[in-house]
């Protein structure tokens, strides 16, 4: 999990940023650390880059936008915004993040949410007193060098003009915080694929089971990337599973198709009226076939294997042991833990 950060500065030396980024600070005074000679000590195994400023570095990048905009000229002007994000120290041995992986998150975050700004993306392999999160800086140049489109957390027609200047209100923290929630997604999903590959050498086979599948599949790059895996996951040895209760918004993905024609098999419990008509167009069902969905009961329901369709009741005994593991029903798991 990742926290979300965001400072606006009205220092006009946008070098000072750059600093802050590529040498070392007291975290307190936030003044740069010197060493015996009297010299600022450079901090070590960061990543750093700049976007949307040609070949310039990016303080003069934006000075010179600023002149030709006349913005930022004023004191009391936001020069720039300065957003970090945080991961979780456990993401890099639980999750396999890298400065790497974080760096290249950063950047498409930056890209996504922060277009037509002058921008740097740094990562930093360590947090403050050595607390081992990666975490990655993005400063932007609050003035917008290009039109672009409209995105959730703005809130008026300027917020996406050239010439006119970025806005943070608690409604845009609130959204791109939000946003961090794919950023999670995106570090599981790199991580799975790192798993597939070496089991895949070991001659062995990757079971990845996915519950709340629709919640993947509501954002374009993690439904993207879940598309990539259902298409070549079988190749590497790899046996994708996707579940979900809420078949609607799973339906409503425009990339639903892609994953129901590279699956070999579907099991399908009881519908609702309106999923079931969604479903019947796209699988084929008949109206007969249809029934064993409708009402069904418990562990009831049809399964799809290739072009053949079985309808099933799956009566599992209640008096086992591995049943009482795996219910889910409030009831019967308050009488586990009594």
């Amino acid at each position: 999990m990742a926290t979300f950060k965001h400072i606006s500065s009205k220092n006009a030396d946008y070098g000072a940023a750059e600093q802050y980024l590529t040498f070392e600070h007291d975290e307190f005074t936030m003044k740069p650390t010197l060493d015996e000679n009297g010299q600022i000590v450079p901090r070590t195994g960061y990543l750093i880059s700049s976007l949307n400023c040609g070949d310039e570095d990016f303080a003069i990048a934006c000075m010179r936008s600023n002149l030709k905009y006349g913005k930022n000229q004023k004191r009391e002007d936001v020069k720039s915004h300065h957003y970090i994000i945080s991961f979780d120290p456990r993401d890099a041995p639980d999750n396999g993040l890298t400065v790497d992986r974080a760096q290249a998150l950063g950047e498409e975050f930056c890209k996504t949410h922060f277009p037509g700004h002058q921008a740097l993306v740094c990562t930093h392999p360590d947090g403050h007193n050595h607390s081992g999160n990666i975490h990655v800086h993005i400063v932007i140049n609050s003035l917008r060098i290009a039109e672009v489109p409209l995105l959730p957390y703005m809130e008026r027609p300027a917020d996406t003009r050239e010439g006119c200047k970025h806005r943070c209100t608690d409604a845009a923290i609130k959204d791109l915080g939000k946003q961090l929630k794919k950023l999670g997604m995106l570090i599981v999903q790199d991580q799975v694929w790192n798993r597939v590959t070496i089991n895949r050498y070991s001659n062995k086979s990757t079971r990845y089971y996915i519950d709340e599948f629709h919640l993947l599949l509501k954002e374009e790059q993690t439904a993207a990337y879940s598309v990539e895996i259902w298409k070549r996951f079988r190749k590497w040895g790899g046996i994708p599973t996707g579940i979900t209760q809420n078949i609607k918004d799973l339906l409503a993905s425009r990339e639903i198709e892609n994953i129901f024609e590279n699956s070999d098999f579907i099991y399908m419990l009881n519908q609702a009226a309106g999923d079931r008509q969604i479903l019947a167009k796209q699988l084929n069902i008949s109206p007969h076939q249809l029934s064993y969905v409708t009402n069904s009961g418990e562990g009831e329901g049809l399964i799809f294997y290739g072009s053949t369709i079985i309808p099933f009741k799956d009566k599992f005994d209640r008096s086992l042991r591995l049943y009482k593991l795996m219910t889910t029903k409030p009831s019967e798991m308050e009488k586990k833990r009594e």
